[in-house]
């Protein structure tokens, strides 16, 4: 975004109070690769022709864009052989289904007891996106409620920190399942509303709005300052390379005060990190909330599966002291096996290993005329000023996936205030409820064929990638209109630049 700052600040050891990227084995780039880099990574000026390695969106480690469902599913193309077995391994662990204790297999249990899915795969349906249920009864596998209300501690070292607690009794999200013995905290009900947006060529379409509640809550009503917001479960390709983008370069593109005047005013996520015990970027999750793959995947264990980890050890996951039955359960906490823990160090180890090397599949005719007009169109309506195309990552000691790639994953992961039509007033670390991050678009075209559907958002409202610009506001509020204003065959090719990448 500006250069001479890129410049500058690629050789900062660190950022101050561990923004810098100590969770890296980063070997500093030297004054030719950054003068490189900056190169690289300036905008288009010839919209004839793709940019050289556009092809490719994760660099060295992009695979074949293959026409199934297992798209999504691929190792990191440039991964060397011997570590292709800890890739297998993380993928079974992230594919195991757990199951309560106590159990005969000691391996495998420690599930809840409380639980929103019983595997890792059960919401990141073949490595993609998760979405909404098909019918009021249907299950809800795959996108869950977080639950928070005003005030609680603020850590140290963090500005603009907006203070929140988990529920006093449900904890900070709704779990929908539950183990033998136990009640479901609740259940996520959800009313649709339709509205329809006319757009310049009398084209018709309609968006549907989403109020949610907490349905049969099993421990009374939940507090009365409740706040909750919807999550579906986001695709994994592409993980480790947006973890070794430079910090540095994440934060010469802010722009709180929008300095630049082009009405987008990006803001970094700041996160305390439970590894390294420092503030850091966030990177991952729709609200940046996690700075680490190993520490999103840790999360997810004790959060969505009750599963206890170095990082997390409580056994109980989510539970909250008013849930004594759920505290006082048996768990899967083996003194003498898995470091007594129910996801041992070298599980969690080989599930962040798997998570970090899902690969990015190629673009699909980056050279065709209709997608290099709708790119073309794209950087017009300044759709990049969020979503920016490439990025170059550490040189990494150790890690060659990650290594020095020039990648497209048309993200900057900052937080941008999208509207009121997309708020969940349920604030986030820094992040307002009217703010999320950037959500990376490599890979948005093979949706349908990962996944089974076409849902976008936070919590898939938009059933098209049209709706789902059509629900932009806020920052992107010009860019929406701009659209509606489009002519047909100009709002096609912006589609079939978005369905290439």
């Amino acid at each position: 975004m500006r250069p001479a700052l890129l410049l500058c600040l690629w050789a900062m050891p660190a950022l101050g109070d561990g923004l810098d990227d100590r969770h890296l084995p980063v070997i500093p780039r030297t004054p030719a690769e950054a003068a490189k880099v900056a190169a690289v990574l300036a905008p288009p000026t010839d919209f004839t022709r793709p940019e050289p390695f556009e092809a490719k969106p994760a660099g060295a480690a992009t695979v074949r864009a293959i026409a199934t469902a297992d798209a999504f599913s691929q190792p990191s193309a440039n991964m060397p052989f011997e570590r292709e077995m800890d890739f297998k391994l993380g993928n079974a662990l992230f594919r195991k289904t757990w199951v309560a204790a106590p159990s005969s297999t000691l391996a495998s249990d420690g599930l809840g007891p409380l639980y929103n899915a019983r595997a890792c795969q059960d919401c990141h349906l073949k490595d993609g996106r998760g979405h909404t249920p098909a019918t009021a009864d249907a299950s809800r596998v795959s996108m869950l409620l977080r639950l928070s209300v005003p005030g609680g501690p603020a850590p140290e070292g963090i500005a603009d920190w907006i203070a929140t607690a988990p529920e006093p009794t449900y904890g900070s999200q709704l779990q929908d399942f539950a183990a033998p013995g136990h009640a479901a905290e609740g259940r996520m009900d959800i009313a649709w509303s339709e509205t329809p947006v006319v757009l310049s060529d009398g084209i018709v379409v309609s968006l549907r709005a989403p109020a949610y509640s907490i349905g049969d809550p099993a421990y009374g009503p939940p507090a009365r300052d409740l706040m909750l917001s919807p999550r579906v479960a986001p695709q994994m390709i592409g993980l480790g390379l947006l973890e070794a983008i430079p910090a540095a370069d994440i934060l010469a593109r802010e722009d709180p005060d929008d300095a630049d005047g082009d009405g987008i005013s990006g803001r970094a996520q700041i996160v305390p990190s439970l590894e390294y015990g420092v503030p850091m970027l966030g990177r991952f999750g729709l609200k940046a909330g996690a700075p680490t793959v190993r520490e999103q995947s840790a999360g997810a264990f004790a959060g969505d599966m009750g599963l206890s980890t170095w990082l997390l050890p409580d056994p109980w996951g989510d539970c909250t002291t008013a849930q004594s039955a759920c505290r006082d359960a048996p768990h899967g906490q083996e003194p003498d096996i898995r470091d007594g823990l129910e996801v041992d160090r070298a599980s969690l180890d080989l599930v962040t290993f798997y998570a970090r090397n899902l690969g990015v599949p190629a673009r699909r005719d980056p050279g065709d005329p209709q997608v290099l007009k709708g790119k073309a169109l794209f950087h017009s309506l300044n759709c990049q000023g969020c979503h920016t195309p490439k990025h170059v990552t550490h040189r990494l000691d150790g890690q060659p996936e990650q290594s020095f790639q020039l990648i497209w994953p048309y993200t900057d992961l900052l937080l941008h205030d999208m509207g009121e039509g997309l708020a969940d007033n349920r604030p986030e670390g820094r992040a307002t409820g009217r703010e999320w991050k950037t959500p990376p678009l490599w890979g948005i075209g093979l949706t349908e064929q990962v996944s089974g559907h076409s849902q976008f958002l936070h919590d898939g409202r938009a059933r098209s990638l049209l709706e789902a610009i059509l629900w932009h506001g806020g920052e992107a509020q010009a860019q929406r209109d701009a659209v509606v204003s489009l002519s047909t065959e100009d709002r096609e090719a912006l589609l079939a630049f978005l369905e290439s990448l």
